[in-house]
């Protein structure tokens, strides 16, 4: 689970109820966008045919130029997810990330799991005796993908629910 059992109020969009503004959750959504992307390559080193983690990557991207609906990214999300389910090891972590990420336009706390799947997919890709190090490389390589606008949000995030995200954030 990635999720927290009460919603943090700073991922709902304020005219949701929350203090989100929506051009924080664009930028949640294509920093998940780009943590995705930087291990999707596990994933199409295995089904190199299978487009659709790509295309949930693609469609969170769309969604945050205003181009598509919420629904059509949620939509690529669980398509993407559903690429991951029999696979195992990075490429299924892979596929996650994207999944991850093109939810985040329905439920911006998925931010993070985009990212914590990413890093555990190099954690499974890497040696065993390097797993760790090459995780914290990763969470240190996301941390400089923030924009300014989003980064304490997503630092605290992390602190927050690193528990409930496999304790992948302490890098």
């Amino acid at each position: 689970m990635i999720l927290p059992k009460e919603r943090d109020p700073r991922f709902t969009t304020i005219r949701r109820g929350g203090t989100l503004t929506d051009s924080d959750h664009r930028l949640l959504a294509l920093w998940a966008a780009v943590c995705a992307e930087h291990v999707l390559h596990h994933f199409e080193a295995v089904r190199p045919s299978d487009p659709r983690p790509r295309q949930a990557i693609e469609r969170i991207r769309a969604w945050a130029r205003g181009e598509v609906r919420m629904s059509d990214s949620r939509a690529a999300g669980g398509h993407a997810m559903a690429a991951a389910r029999p696979l195992s090891g990075a490429a299924r972590h892979a596929a996650f990330a994207a999944g991850q990420a093109a939810v985040v336009a329905h439920v911006a706390a998925h931010e993070l799991g985009a990212a914590a799947y990413a890093i555990k997919t190099v954690r499974a890709a890497a040696p065993a005796d390097r797993a760790d190090s090459a995780g914290r490389l990763e969470c240190r390589w996301q941390r400089e993908q923030l924009s300014d606008a989003i980064r304490e949000l997503v630092l605290d995030d992390q602190r927050l629910r690193t528990g409930i995200c496999w304790s992948v954030f302490d890098c």
